[in-house]
């Protein structure tokens, strides 16, 4: 999972997936619902600090904890 994020006026304005897992069918299906989710909540929240996904635990983790290296090189 690698998560990039846009900054404007030391705000995040968007986040974005770079790369989400597709090995298989499951992941396809986890990440169509779980990154749009993963995505909205970072522009409301400012931070790494949001929801899990029900049902995308894995997902969710990996996200944030990719999202959380974005935050840190944007100096945020």
């Amino acid at each position: 999972m690698q998560v990039s994020i846009t900054v404007a006026g030391g705000k995040i304005t968007a986040a974005q997936t770079v790369q989400v897992p597709s090995d298989n069918f499951r992941d396809q299906e986890i990440n169509s619902y779980a990154v749009p989710v993963l995505n909205s909540e970072v522009v409301a929240a400012q931070s790494a600090d949001i929801d899990t996904v029900s049902g995308a635990t894995v997902t969710s983790d990996g996200y944030k904890e990719s999202l959380q290296s974005a935050i840190d090189a944007a100096h945020l």
